[in-house]
């Protein structure tokens, strides 16, 4: 199901007949946004099937999807998504970061699901046709953002187990606050022991909604031992880091070296991950992508070798880690301020992403 040449989709724009004022939106972007809790008046939708291939682009009111009972999503979990954000300059100017990137892990994550891919420029013209429309949702609160969610559906109404021959790709906004509202400060992570993200030659390195709903009963386990993510090892030998529920994890070592799991298949390859291991690289670091065990974690904390841990993801960027807890025992000190490196790499990545540093390398895009 790879991509064919063809013409660029024409769209149709629908305004929604229930948008809200200029002074309802202003109301809720001056509000406690958090995470992922409203959104957009308006949303991408583009269909697919295996005799038109992609057609019927729309930009329509936002609203529930009209699904058939049998539909292949609802039984075989034929399902990816991305995460991706706007963000607006001082200038009044919307962009976002790197958005290929996430373009060309949509189509492996449709590689791996057997489901149709998306052109990457049409991926990125997608985002460009929600904020045509929607741009005045994009927040200018200090470190807010629009947060946009692509997504893609099997739609196809068959209970045989087959790939389905009838899709559909979404795309819906949700602007976000900042991520920490009380600044960034260290968390505690849970060492899960019992339970992997991702098994060899899964879906680990695809993102669909399977890996995360595996995650979320450990997920719960952190909660209950007083962690706000949890840690997964390897599935094979249980014993190398892997990643977090929904972000990738780095140690900076003390003779300035940056490690973080080298890519296994079971991993994702998160865009801001591969950002980081650049800047690092710019910064002159000796960077390492390789296998980490969990005991050299321990005993590098332990002897002042690993000076920090960071996790990093679209939503909350970088995150310090103050703490690792597991049975038996605990690592770290969570009232430790977050390290320097782990702060300047996080500054300079949005320094970046917000218009106010250069941008070196070509990621941003402008989208209005």
């Amino acid at each position: 199901m790879s991509p064919s040449a063809s013409a660029p989709l024409a769209y149709r724009v629908i305004p929604s007949e229930h948008a809200r004022s200029p002074e309802q939106r202003t109301a809720i972007l001056a509000g406690d946004l958090g995470f992922g809790r409203t959104f957009t008046d308006h949303m991408v939708s583009i269909q697919w099937d295996k005799a038109q291939g992609w057609h019927d682009a729309r930009v329509h009111a936002y609203g529930p999807l009209s699904l058939d009972p049998a539909a292949a999503v609802l039984h075989y979990g034929q399902e990816i998504f991305e995460g991706i954000k706007a963000y607006r300059h001082a200038d009044g100017s919307i962009w976002t970061f790197r958005p290929e990137a996430n373009g060309v892990r949509l189509q492996r994550s449709a590689a791996r699901l057997t489901l149709p891919q998306l052109p990457v420029e049409e991926f990125v013209e997608s985002l460009r046709q929600l904020i045509a429309v929607d741009h005045a949702w994009v927040p200018s609160a200090p470190e807010s953002s629009l947060y946009f969610r692509p997504f893609m559906i099997a739609t196809e109404a068959f209970l045989g187990v087959r790939p389905a021959q009838a899709a559909a790709y979404h795309v819906i906004a949700s602007p976000a606050g900042a991520y920490f509202a009380k600044g960034v400060a260290p968390v505690s992570i849970w060492l899960s022991e019992d339970y992997a993200r991702a098994a060899k030659g899964g879906t680990g390195a695809a993102k669909c909604g399977g890996n995360y709903a595996a995650s979320l009963l450990p997920q719960q386990e952190a909660y209950a031992n007083g962690c706000s993510q949890v840690l997964f090892l390897d599935p094979v030998e249980g014993k190398y880091l892997e990643e977090l529920g929904g972000m990738n994890v780095f140690l900076v070592y003390r003779d300035g070296r940056l490690v973080t799991p080298a890519l296994s298949g079971s991993i994702l390859e998160g865009i801001t991950r591969s950002s980081i291991l650049q800047l690092a690289r710019d910064r002159g670091m000796t960077v390492e992508e390789r296998q980490v065990a969990i005991d050299e974690w321990k005993t590098g904390v332990a002897s002042g070798e690993i000076t920090e841990v960071f996790a990093c993801g679209t939503a909350a960027v970088v995150t310090p880690i103050g703490q690792l807890k597991g049975k038996g025992f605990s690592l770290g000190d969570i009232d430790a301020p977050a390290g320097e490196v782990t702060m300047a790499i996080r500054k300079e990545l949005t320094d970046i992403q917000y218009g106010r540093a250069p941008d070196r390398h070509g990621w941003l895009v402008r989208l209005y």
